[in-house]
């Protein structure tokens, strides 16, 4: 069998125009958080949360926007997803867009040959707001009713009121 080689390229530069985030009406200090692909979940929500939560030395932020183009759609997602298990009775906004991106290639083995690419890639904004948000405009969600199937007992802290009145109700129940 042939083995047919695969040229070699490398992208040299990615640029894109920033886009606004399409959710109306935010106030200019309201707590940004731009995912990338390579951003740790652990160090967003770390920040985030201590700036919902008053840190001490601010007060608290009442809202905080996660936005995130590409790749980092699905982790943007999973850090709204975290953040409203956590803080409780935050509604959420979401909203969905598309960013074009140019990139230059560049080939590796046949000289200096470039290539542009353009590429047009979906990109997400989730407004969390510990006040009320409009409940007609398209993409809201209310807060999360506190159930067992919304939050299992690993989610519990298990020296919280909750956990000890969960295992009270579930050892009545079940004996």
């Amino acid at each position: 069998q042939e083995h047919i080689k695969q040229p070699i390229n490398m992208k040299i530069r990615s640029t894109g125009e920033p886009i606004p985030c399409p959710i109306p009406g935010l106030p200019s200090e309201v707590l940004e958080m731009r995912v990338k692909e390579g951003s740790k979940i652990r160090n967003l929500l770390g920040f985030a949360m201590s700036r919902i939560q008053g840190d001490g030395h601010t007060a608290p932020a009442s809202q905080v926007v996660f936005s995130g183009t590409g790749r980092a759609v699905t982790k943007t997602i999973t850090c709204a997803e975290i953040m409203k298990r956590k803080v409780r009775g935050l509604h959420q906004l979401s909203k969905l867009q598309y960013r074009t991106v140019t990139e230059v290639w560049e080939s590796q083995e046949s000289g200096p040959l470039q290539m542009t690419v353009h590429r047009t890639l979906p990109s997400i904004c989730i407004l969390l707001s510990k006040e009320p948000l409009d409940p007609q405009e398209p993409g809201y969600q209310p807060p999360a009713e506190i159930n067992s199937n919304y939050f299992p007992n690993t989610c519990l802290v298990r020296s919280s009121k909750l956990w000890q009145l969960y295992n009270i109700f579930f050892s009545l129940t079940f004996q």
